[in-house]
């Protein structure tokens, strides 16, 4: 009699084993990398980025079947997945902006001499072996695999499904860069393939992945969260708010939000929110809606925004917790800082929130106020989506409390260990 079997067991094996045997491959290259000193990292950066540019046509073929494959996709995912001329270029500009920083492993932290003469130093260290989770940017993947090696922590990446012909076109660059180091193959892995069970693997392959880092939706950041048994450093849900306060320079608050808004509306840093005062609202509210109507942009508006623009769309509780990723922006009229702040405490997400104002007490105080990862006065939510705050690249934007803050840079994917010197002490 013939075996009954389980396709799904059999599936959830054979992705078990092909993620053990990478993460095994990935431990044992740690220790390489771990101490490769900083020149060899940087050519397999430069290399790296030198091959995203001899295979742009490639990868840009690569991107054009993926997205073949998808027609069903919406717009922003779309737009979140293409990969264009200038995106490769950026993808290039990014490792070489991450070979020029400085290595972050083996920075002395903190130094302090303790009364019986012993030395402390609290020394940078690479984290491990990463696992890294992330949805429909192919980006993402050359992102990590820059940061992960200058900050000497082999890498395993597990991009989405939609993106996998682009994702193996990036990581053959990147494989080119390691060859060119003499560093191991092993120190930047993907997912053979788009099989849901590699995912489920990952997150409980505790002893063989120190850190997990999962960038995408709320969805995504969800699962990982509650499946995982290794440590996860958490990726914020993007509901981004823009306050114009009534300080606000009304020229800067318009093209602020515009690009606050528009830019991109696919991407984490996206504003999702308008909050703007009551005292100019009545004024200056129909000028923003006017431009961004103009740029294509539909809105969900409180009462006492449809008070003074009775033909805006009535918002939802729910609205206000929704982060579109798309050309729809949410309307609320507050009554100052702390009614702001309110706002953002109630539906927000910890991401990032900018204001608007020329009243350095007024942005003081919502800046000192925010439980956010990042807080911007005078300046566009969107700076808080790919290499801006100098970190190269980045890979998300972190909100949990016990490690990273903010963008996921080189120091973030760093952790520390202590050498204590002494001069021969004896314990009493």
């Amino acid at each position: 009699m013939n075996a009954i079997t389980d396709p799904a067991a059999d599936s959830a094996a054979i992705a078990r084993a092909a993620l053990e045997e990478a993460a095994r491959a990935a431990r044992a290259a740690a220790t390489t990398l771990a101490r490769a000193p900083r020149p060899v990292k940087d050519l397999a950066l430069t290399t790296a980025a030198a091959a995203l540019r001899a295979r742009a046509a490639e990868i840009l073929a690569a991107n054009a079947a993926d997205l073949a494959a998808a027609p069903e996709l919406s717009e922003a995912f779309r737009d979140r997945l293409t990969l264009t001329p200038a995106r490769v270029e950026a993808m290039a500009v990014g490792l070489e902006e991450v070979a020029a920083l400085p290595d972050p492993v083996g920075r002395v932290l903190a130094e302090w001499t303790r009364p019986n003469g012993l030395l402390f130093r609290r020394v940078a260290q690479p984290i491990g072996v990463i696992g890294m989770i992330y949805e429909s940017r192919p980006n993402v993947g050359a992102d990590a695999a820059a940061l992960c090696l200058k900050a000497g922590s082999p890498v395993i990446l597990r991009g989405g499904r939609e993106s996998l012909r682009s994702a193996a076109a990036i990581h053959a660059c990147i494989l080119d860069g390691l060859r060119a180091a003499g560093l191991p193959e092993a120190c930047v892995a993907t997912a053979p393939n788009t099989d849901r069970a590699f995912v489920a693997a990952m997150l409980r392959t505790s002893g063989l992945i120190d850190l997990i880092i999962p960038r995408g939706g709320k969805g995504l950041v969800t699962r990982v969260l509650e499946e995982a048994r290794v440590p996860v450093l958490a990726h914020a849900e993007g509901l981004c708010h823009t306050y114009v306060h009534e300080a606000a320079d009304p020229a800067m608050a318009r093209s602020v939000l515009a690009n606050a808004k528009m830019r991109r509306t696919g991407v984490c840093g996206s504003t999702e929110t308008l909050l703007i005062d009551r005292v100019i609202a009545p004024s200056l509210l129909p000028l923003l809606v006017e431009d961004l109507r103009a740029l294509g942009c539909d809105f969900r508006a409180d009462a006492a925004a449809r008070a003074i623009l009775p033909a805006l769309p009535p918002a939802s509780e729910g609205d206000f917790s929704t982060e579109w990723l798309a050309a729809i922006l949410n309307v609320a009229v507050v009554d100052g800082v702390e009614s702001a702040l309110d706002h953002i405490r109630r539906y927000g997400s910890e991401h990032t929130e900018a204001i608007i104002t020329g009243d350095a007490a007024a942005a003081t105080a919502f800046l000192d106020g925010l439980g956010s990862a990042v807080g911007l006065w005078n300046a566009s939510t969107q700076f808080c989506d790919g290499g801006e705050f100098g970190f190269g690249a980045e890979i998300g934007i972190a909100t949990g409390r016990l490690h990273a803050r903010g963008p996921v840079g080189l120091e973030q994917l760093c952790t520390w260990r202590y050498h204590v010197i002494g001069t021969g002490q004896l314990r009493p």
